[in-house]
């Protein structure tokens, strides 16, 4: 028995994964009420989320970690289920500036799961990240893989990854999962919602779409030296409609009280030359670059051993490295300045 097609909270839902899952959500026939305080996200993303999808939700500037605002929101709605995005996560911006991540993306988790236990919403997934297995031993990654995090941002997730394993062994009723997920890429094919970056993207593919734009001079890749089939940095990218599906499975799929744990990748992974070329056949141009120094807590390989989650959730990735770089072009031709007018 699938957990009923119901009311959702969705922290962090104006933001880009979690702005697709809701189209997804509601085009499926779930009730959602998105809770996001836009610091990294646009209320417009709100307003295209209902052209998209020609359906209304609840929506929430609030930011989780204050408890006085976030109550009245567990309070006023019926809520069967959380999915919580909500969160910074900038791996290089987390290592300048560690507090504020724990701040705001331990101290928020801690807030919500309090409301949670107070309201007797026992089913949560979370939104975790590959960044907890930092620098792996061996690939493909799979979920008995070491957790050993290398930057600031993989250790706010794992760090919420135990907290919610503690609380589902104080409150066995409750179920939690974890999803895993690697680089999220692309965007919705109607061009309206993609990645959205506030400044200078902290991510390869938003970076190449503004270069390919002629917004940025040039792509820097950082590092050129790490143990790969060309020396640049390798990772397992999924489509963001793939790892979307992916939210729906779980909610739909999990319905056992426990703590379940899925990597959500493409089981392989692209290099970033690869990725590059991958774009410039996207956007029928070629893009300058610049090899940088590394980046602080940057590793050589990441790529998932998805198995588990298609045993269990029957979840598989569908769309393919090119299928990621055209709808990302196409929604950077659409919005050349993203979600501004």
């Amino acid at each position: 028995m699938s957990i009923p097609k119901k009311h959702v909270l969705v922290t962090g839902g104006a933001g880009y994964i979690g702005s697709h899952t809701v189209v997804e959500m509601l085009e499926t026939g779930y009730e959602v009420i998105i809770v996001d305080n836009l610091v990294n996200s646009s209320k417009e993303a709100i307003r295209r989320i209902e052209r998209i999808t020609g359906k209304s939700f609840k929506f929430y500037e609030v930011d989780i970690r204050c408890k006085k605002a976030l109550e009245p929101i567990f309070i006023e709605n019926k809520i069967d289920a959380i999915i919580h995005f909500a969160g910074l996560k900038a791996v290089g911006e987390s290592v300048e500036k560690p507090i504020e991540y724990y701040d705001n993306n331990v101290g928020g988790t801690l807030s919500l799961i309090e409301m949670a236990i107070k309201y007797h919403i026992k089913n949560i997934i979370f939104s975790s990240s590959a960044t907890v297995y930092g620098n792996p031993d061996k690939l493909p990654i799979d979920e008995t893989s070491p957790l050993k995090t290398t930057n600031p941002y993989g250790s706010t997730k794992l760090m919420i990854e135990q907290i919610l394993t503690d609380v589902g062994v104080a409150h066995p009723e409750f179920i939690i999962v974890l999803l895993r997920y690697f680089n999220p890429v692309g965007a919705h094919p109607s061009g309206l919602i993609g990645e959205n970056p506030t400044g200078i993207p902290n991510n390869l593919t938003p970076y190449l779409a503004m270069v390919a734009a002629g917004k940025l001079p040039l792509v820097h890749i950082y590092g050129n030296d790490y143990h790969t089939i060309d020396g640049t940095g390798v990772r397992d990218y999924i489509h963001v409609l793939d790892l979307s599906h992916g939210h729906i499975l779980a909610l739909e799929k999990v319905n056992k009280p426990g703590v379940y744990i899925y990597n959500l990748g493409t089981g392989r992974g692209y290099s970033v030359f690869e990725v590059l070329h991958a774009f410039e056949e996207a956007c029928g141009k070629t893009l300058p670059y610049v090899i940088d120094p590394r980046r602080p807590g940057d590793i050589d390989a990441s790529f998932a051993n998805v198995n588990k989650a298609k045993d269990e959730l029957g979840f598989q990735a569908k769309l393919g490295i090119n299928d990621m770089c055209q709808s990302l072009w196409k929604f950077q031709c659409q919005n050349p300045n993203g979600y501004s007018k």
